[in-house]
């Protein structure tokens, strides 16, 4: 699969970044797409049931990933119209390896429903195939609870993430020119410091706020049944001159449907969502090039990264009606960023991570 898309310096225009507000609907009534843009917070009202729906064309899905830059644990849900799942991995990002895959499928795609939106109170308990979850959202933290039986031995997890007052994140809403039908909408939030305990067996995995963070990957979309992605995404303490602490990160994601009303990038300082335009990496990280250098071109010049790999993590889900070829690459960040108001900030040494996905489900 080439990739489907055009860098942004080919664009005759910026993209536009138009942002919502104000509640809006995401489809009308007939299942086109309503909305095109972005949030600082979810904005726009899903209903399922308006969905216009192929063969696993709708998918739902609450993903968490926590790592400390040595384990990363990957927690998620997923309904695909057809069935889904839930499941927990452990990556050992040091020695290159994966310690454990544990999930669980169901069949049906009204058995297990997610809630229609992800960045406020909310609780999702469940129990599938024998694996037991709960994941709260309250005001100011979440909590997430795993526990099911493997080979290994029982695998368990409970995590803590705090939430500032008041955090922006970023929703947006992506159409796909093929079908007016079809769109993307994912909810992105970082900096969430967490702690916590994974046991497998009598393994046990401690995770603390000192150096461990998880963020939300959150998606109700109706898609084409092929695409090519590119995702990055991370979290830090920043300390300043007078030594003292703010949380960073960033979002980045671009090639998935038409971006000219909206991109999916931003930086996170302090809570605060500060957009900016389009992105790509300078050179296409193809075949054996993945683990070398990834240098990141923003078409406004705010987002000046360069990501020197330590692990790539490939997995490739290849089946008669579906395929999933990832390549999460994780490193080391270096360069700088702009803020909204001009304030540089130099990013030294930020362990984070950028995949490239080439997605047929």
């Amino acid at each position: 699969m080439e990739r489907t898309y055009v860098p942004f310096w080919e664009w005759k225009e910026k993209s536009k970044q138009i942002e919502y507000t104000e509640n809006t609907p995401l489809l009308n009534a007939d299942g086109t797409l309503n909305a095109k843009g972005w949030a600082r917070h979810n904005v726009f009202e899903y209903d399922r049931n308006l969905v216009k729906k192929e063969a696993m064309s709708r998918k739902e899905w609450d993903f968490y990933q926590i790592s400390n830059g040595k384990y990363m644990v990957q927690l998620s849900f997923a309904n695909i119209t057809v069935g889904g799942y839930v499941g927990l991995k452990l990556v050992d990002l040091v020695n290159g390896k994966q310690i454990i895959d544990c999930t669980k499928f169901f069949l049906g795609g009204n058995s297990h429903v997610p809630p229609p939106k992800g960045d406020i109170p909310n609780r999702f308990r469940d129990k599938i195939g024998g694996a037991d979850f709960d994941f709260n959202t309250m005001e100011n933290s979440r909590t997430l609870w795993f526990r099911c039986p493997a080979k290994a031995g029982i695998v368990e997890c409970d995590f803590q993430m705090d939430i500032m007052p008041g955090p922006e994140n970023i929703t947006t809403v992506l159409p796909f020119d093929e079908d007016p039908h079809k769109y993307f909408m994912t909810t992105k939030q970082n900096c969430m410091p967490c702690e916590g305990t994974l046991k497998i067996g009598s393994d046990v995995y401690e995770f603390s706020k000192e150096d461990t963070f998880g963020f939300l990957d959150w998606g109700r979309v109706n898609t084409i049944h092929k695409m090519v992605w590119y995702w990055g995404n991370g979290s830090t303490y920043l300390t300043d001159e007078n030594g003292e602490k703010h949380l960073f990160g960033f979002e980045i994601t671009w090639a998935i449907g038409n971006e000219s009303n909206a991109t999916e990038t931003c930086i996170f300082y302090d809570g605060k969502a500060h957009k900016f335009g389009a992105i790509d990496v300078e050179t296409f990280p193809k075949d054996d090039k993945y683990t070398e250098p990834w240098k990141f071109i923003s078409e406004d010049g705010r987002f000046n990264l360069t990501m020197t790999p330590t692990f790539d993590y490939h997995t490739d889900l290849n089946v008669k009606v579906a395929r999933m070829h990832a390549h999460q690459v994780h490193g080391l960040w270096n360069g700088d960023v702009t803020l909204d108001d001009g304030t540089k900030l130099e990013i030294k040494d930020m362990y984070a991570f950028c995949e490239y996905v080439e997605n047929k489900w």
